[in-house]
């Protein structure tokens, strides 16, 4: 996975694939944020545009963990698109996570930086 210096210009459909290849990598049990896919991709000021298209991925791009990508607090902001309110909670907590109030507790020690750990 080779880091990109800036979000294409009318060109989401790359720029997708590239948020779709690092969630792809994100470890069983571990989270990380939008905002840290964006910075790894190299276009910092992206996290929504990652949070786009995660809530696209549930759409024939075969399995995107997109339930291990929360905000910066830990808080699952993209639950809605995961077909019921408590599905993302569910396969967090399938993954040992404690979710109280729509926020991963262990959010910080559960922290995976694609920057640091590709």
């Amino acid at each position: 996975m080779t880091k990109r210096s800036s979000v294409p210009n009318g060109d989401n459909e790359g720029f997708f694939s590239r948020v779709y290849d690092v969630t792809r990598l994100i470890p069983y049990g571990r989270v990380t944020s939008y905002g840290a896919i964006a910075r790894y991709l190299g276009t910092g000021s992206s996290a929504r545009m990652v949070g786009w298209a995660l809530n696209s991925s549930h759409h024939g791009h075969g399995f995107i963990p997109a339930h291990r990508v929360l905000n910066r607090n830990g808080i699952l902001t993209g639950k809605h698109h995961f077909g019921t309110s408590s599905t993302m909670q569910q396969l967090l907590e399938n993954e040992g996570f404690t979710v109280e109030d729509d926020r991963v507790v262990e959010f910080r020690e559960r922290f995976w930086d694609p920057a640091d750990e590709l």
